[in-house]
């Protein structure tokens, strides 16, 4: 970490340090502390810890890391206004000609001109100012408020406060007044009515007049200072604060760590901090009841509607276009209830209302059959009604394919078929009684087929082997080979298969003979070679 200066670790000193930083990082281990006692982060980066080499620090700390050249001539005071340092008795030479000053000339005088200046009079000499020079820091030169004096603005709260006085004062006299004439015209019964609600008109004047005047004695707590009409953003005025100082704090509400969770930065409560306790008494119950209240439900349902819509398929998006949204909504809740308001007609219209004042009908009071229907004890039909069937969830007695029997109604040879045909073939067209006699012949013939072959098999017929010539045709009975030919046919063949390894023998013209006598071809035999051989690698 902080480490002073960079020097040769061996491993072993490394991996340690590697392991105190890990473990300072997880908290096993004390953090590391700098040459003032303080503790180092040990989250710090080294680039950041680190003290550069041309500082020669000793020991870790993060001095570098902070404004350790402070300059002593840096201040935060001000001008003394209207100070003075000395008042001299008479003129001094370099002084102001108008007022006597030496701390300015008679350029800068902001005194009022004189008919004949100090210069000439030797007279009423002004005090010298008192002039400062000192150099303002980086806070000093942007600070406006630098050198302000706040009790310059006495006189205008003095002024504020002395007219809200006499206010009061004011009010107070009227409403003595106002008591006094109502003193004296007491016993005065002719009045009328309208004098009478004229003065009440006065006294609820009096008694709003009177609140007001004791609301100006209450603490400063209950107004608010807020900027209103200047460059700014506005000037200064009281505002008073509508809230209630005696409501309570909905985190205060319930202090158990385990209740309703309090967000600090959107200052939410979502769930009720007092489930507990009787509704009636509670007066805030958590900030889930606006979202299930007034417009927040109609607004819940209108983006239901257009996240449906748009997997549905139509162009609706509810923030690109909210308007068209909400116009769409309108129209299907339209839609929606004149549907509705159709379906229970037709129900109505079809099966009757039972909740109308309308008679049913006589035949539906009265309605009779001539079907007699028998129970058992067990309340089951024993006669009078036909036994339903259960039906399948799958499809019956569909037929394809012009079959008048569906599929796996016949069975033969280990293979389903269609009873109708015969047919074991399932996407098979139905050819009816004619497809079953061509099958059977069929079946017939092949049976007739496979014995005549058996019986063949059985006899076997005796062949005559031909002599074939070596060069495919047949060897006739007189076919005499010349021993001497031969040999030289034998001797050519050699010939033509060392030209065959050695291209470089072949001469450049060749002559070729294309016919093939007995001898030839007889030598070509006896001379290729047989790959099936096992001991052809032995015979040449």
């Amino acid at each position: 970490m902080a480490t002073a200066s960079v020097a040769f670790k061996s491993r072993e000193d490394h991996r340690k340090q590697l392991e105190l930083e890990e473990a300072r990082k997880a908290g096993l281990a004390p953090a590391e502390v700098d040459e003032d006692g303080k503790e180092i982060n040990p989250h710090i980066p080294q680039y950041m810890s680190s003290a550069p080499w041309y500082l020669n620090a000793e020991r870790p700390s993060l001095k570098h890391q902070r404004k350790w050249k402070s300059d002593p001539n840096y201040t935060k005071s001000w001008y003394d206004r209207g100070a003075k340092i000395f008042q001299a008795d008479r003129y001094r030479k370099g002084a102001c000609e108008n007022c006597g000053a030496m701390t300015h000339d008679l350029k800068s005088c902001m005194e009022r001109p004189r008919k004949t200046g100090a210069k000439w009079t030797n007279k009423h000499i002004a005090p010298d100012e008192k002039i400062e020079t000192f150099e303002l820091d980086y806070d000093g030169k942007r600070d406006r408020w630098n050198g302000y004096d706040p009790s310059g603005y006495a006189h205008v709260i003095e002024r504020y406060e002395a007219r809200d006085e006499a206010r009061r004062k004011f009010l107070k006299e009227e409403q003595l007044k106002k008591l006094e004439s109502k003193n004296i015209n007491k016993d005065d019964k002719n009045e009328g009515s309208e004098g009478d609600e004229d003065e009440d008109e006065d006294d609820d004047d009096l008694r709003v007049d009177e609140a007001k005047v004791d609301e100006s004695k209450q603490m400063d707590f209950a107004k608010v200072e807020k900027r209103v009409r200047t460059t700014g953003g506005g000037s200064t005025g009281t505002v008073r604060n509508l809230r209630i100082r005696e409501d309570t704090a909905k985190y205060l509400l319930n202090l158990d760590v385990n209740s309703a969770y309090y967000d600090p930065k959107t200052r939410s409560m979502r769930e009720d901090p007092l489930p507990d306790t009787d509704p009636n008494e509670k007066f805030y119950v958590g900030d889930n009841q606006h979202r299930t209240s007034g417009q927040a439900l109609d607004f819940k349902q209108l983006n239901i509607h257009a996240w449906e819509a748009f997997e549905k398929g139509q162009d609706i998006h509810m923030q690109a276009a909210p308007s068209q949204a909400e116009l769409l909504f309108k129209n299907y809740k339209v839609v929606k209830e004149k549907l509705k308001s159709q379906t229970k007609e037709s129900i109505m219209e079809k099966y009757g209302n039972a909740a109308s004042e309308e008679p049913l009908p006589r035949e539906l009071l009265l309605g009779q059959s001539e079907r007699e229907v028998e129970y058992d004890r067990a309340g089951r039909i024993i006669k009078g009604q036909e036994a339903a069937l259960p039906k399948s969830k799958y499809e019956e007695d569909v037929f394809i394919n012009n079959h008048t029997s569906i599929w796996g109604s016949w069975w033969k040879d280990h293979q389903w078929g269609y009873k109708c045909c015969k047919q074991t073939i399932r996407n098979s067209y139905c050819t009816g009684s004619a497809g079953i006699e061509a099958a059977e012949a069929a079946a017939d013939l092949m049976r007739a087929n496979m014995a005549r072959k058996e019986a063949a098999d059985d006899e076997p017929v005796a062949r005559e082997e031909k002599q074939l010539a070596t060069w495919g045709t047949d060897v006739p009975a007189d076919l005499v080979l010349d021993k001497k030919l031969l040999a030289e046919a034998l001797k050519k063949e050699d010939e033509r298969k060392k030209e065959e390894r050695d291209e470089r023998k072949r001469k450049y013209n060749v002559k070729w003979n294309d016919e093939v006598t007995a001898e030839d071809m007889e030598a070509y035999r006896m001379k290729r070679s047989h790959h099936e051989d096992p001991m052809k690698d032995f015979l040449h």
